[in-house]
């Protein structure tokens, strides 16, 4: 199948969701400084992120891309603080106890750069069951939590510790499908079409 778009991501979840959505797609590399600025707010984080990941991708791939770059970029937030992605055993297990029995919020820009630059927002909240120490050390140790914004994975062993989620499950797994299909449609790529 002919490519629609360029991901710029190496996100396999991602890619995940734009097959399953029928969008055939070429991955292009980007690194980005994923650095918050001083005094950010989540969800403009979030929109620049998907912004310069379009944008590098749009380098990358030449100026004068013929398909058009989507980038995406997702953030766990809890009390308008960012849970990124976690360093080591100990930086995983203080987030999870952070995320334990309580509701967070989770945001993902999606940003489409065609003739035009074009962006959207997901924001989902999540909430959490109580969960123990031993669980968390028993899941970091499943090898899950690694690479994952807050330490988790909804649609992997995470979604044990999940007791409610409103918003969308697409954007929590890092590509709001709903938000995404529609800068699609903007650019004329009519998801579905196998």
């Amino acid at each position: 199948m002919q490519p629609l778009i360029y991901l710029a991501s190496q996100s396999p979840r991602r890619r995940e969701l734009l097959l399953q959505i029928g969008v055939h797609h070429t991955v292009v590399g980007t690194n980005i400084d994923e650095t918050p600025l001083p005094n950010e707010a989540p969800a403009e984080y979030v929109i620049r992120m998907a912004l310069e990941k379009a944008r590098a991708g749009r380098q990358a791939t030449g100026q004068k891309a013929p398909l058009p770059i989507l980038g995406a970029d997702t953030a766990v937030v809890v009390n308008q603080r960012i849970l990124g992605k976690p360093r080591h055993r100990e930086d995983a297990l203080a987030m999870l106890e952070q995320l334990s029995n309580t509701t967070h919020k989770v945001l993902t820009g999606v940003a489409l750069i065609g003739q035009r630059e074009e962006t959207r927002l997901s924001v989902s909240k999540v909430s959490f069951r109580p969960i123990s120490p031993p669980e968390a050390a028993a899941y970091w140790d499943s090898g899950e939590p690694r690479d994952k914004a807050g330490s988790y994975a909804i649609q992997g062993i995470g979604a044990l510790f999940i007791s409610r989620l409103e918003g969308s499950f697409s954007g929590v797994m890092g590509l709001p499908l709903f938000e995404t299909g529609e800068l699609l449609q903007r650019v004329g790529i009519t998801p579905l079409q196998y």
